[in-house]
């Protein structure tokens, strides 16, 4: 099969789909790739690592789109790049449908084979091209978050671990999940005061034995949510329904009961956000300040860290590309129920319910699609 690695052109997207030893596995097993030429230098890699992979260098954009057969990307091909998807051709990505219904049409429009990385869903429920940036995402909530709270960035002026004689900050993280354990994690070690809240009484048991002494376990329900952010520092937004639009938990009227300069990071937004006035912002321009509150909107914080989060990435999708690539899209959606759940639109249909539901489109069951 023929494999492209298009150049991300996301603002301030460094990470790239696939490390050269990635490439050198798929050309051993008798694969063609073809790089865009710069498309790893962001997380390190130059083209001549590429080539002694045993992979070839593109020219552009163009050249990658039309060699390829299978696409790999990392982020969801934005408007210039929709005019090269080509019918039939299968693009492997995040896509985060249910966030655009823009994003959504021009795909079905392509006709394009779309499998989406956050769909990929084990029978466990794991999410596993998900986890990875989850980790990172999550563990750099907290970091960005004690940014903004400096004051010279419109925060608080707070630390989030105090020093002595000077309590912490006050850190709510909604969501116990990938993302939502991480933040708390690295909150917890830098001596901040946590609540996690979370829906699920089985998760915050199971979290109450491994958490640390200061993150405290709360159900979320209105009243909770409320209660928590109105002296909060730092409002971490995790949530997660797989596949659909995140709920609004966060109203713009409850900005009116929090503290000035308090920060709010909606790690959801890539899912249309957990919070009603967090819009999508990036790298170089990241928050903005609603009703006081400091807003973090970034919808790819990993491609800060490209180094770190390509490599943890790529660990983790290379063997699902190994399968498209050795068996095509057909038998390896039927070998693997994982990846049957990650299409989300096939020759024109939406073939998750969520992203269908998200825009009153009609729903197509993906198994009627690999006869």
């Amino acid at each position: 099969m023929k494999i492209g690695i298009p150049r991300e052109i996301k603002a301030n997207e460094n990470r790239v789909a696939l490390t050269p030893p990635g490439a050198e596995a798929l050309v051993e097993s008798g694969h063609k790739v073809l790089v865009e030429t710069g498309a790893g230098l962001g997380s390190g890699f130059s083209d001549g690592q590429y080539l002694d992979a045993g992979a070839q260098i593109g020219a552009d954009a163009d050249a990658v789109w039309a060699f390829a057969d299978l696409i790999v990307k990392v982020k969801e091909p934005i408007k210039p790049e929709w005019k090269r998807i080509r019918k039939g051709q299968i693009v492997f990505t995040y896509f985060h449908f249910a966030a655009s219904e823009q994003l959504t049409r021009a795909h079905m429009a392509s006709g394009a084979v779309c499998i989406a990385y956050e769909t990929v869903e084990l029978r466990s429920r794991e999410l596993p091209l998900l986890t990875p940036m989850s980790e990172v995402a999550g563990r750099m909530a907290v970091q960005e978050g004690a940014k903004y709270l400096e004051e010279l960035n419109g925060g608080r002026g707070i630390l989030l671990g105090g020093v002595p004689g000077v309590p912490p900050a006050k850190v709510v993280i909604l969501g116990a999940g990938v993302v939502g354990v991480n933040a708390a994690r690295i909150a917890a070690g830098m001596g901040a005061s946590v609540i996690l809240l979370d829906v699920s009484l089985e998760r915050l048991r199971y979290l109450s034995d491994v958490m640390p002494a200061n993150v405290q376990l709360v159900f979320s329900n209105r009243h909770n949510l409320l209660q928590q952010i109105a002296d909060a520092d730092l409002v971490i937004g995790a949530v997660l329904i797989h596949g659909a639009v995140a709920p609004k938990l966060i109203r713009r009227e409850d900005l009116k009961v929090m503290r000035t300069g308090a920060v709010i990071v909606d790690v959801s937004v890539d899912q249309g956000g957990c919070v009603e006035t967090t819009r999508p912002t990036t790298h170089e321009n990241p928050t903005h300040i609603v009703d006081g509150v400091v807003h973090y909107g970034v919808a790819n914080m990993p491609g800060a860290v490209p180094i770190t989060s390509t490599l943890a990435l790529t660990n983790a999708t290379l063997p699902y590309v190994l399968q498209l690539a050795n068996s095509g899209y057909r038998q390896a959606l039927r070998e693997s129920p994982a990846l049957l759940n990650g299409l989300n639109i096939i020759n024109g249909k939406v073939t998750h319910r969520k992203v269908a539901e998200a825009f009153g489109l009609e729903y197509h069951p993906p198994e009627s699609f690999l006869d």
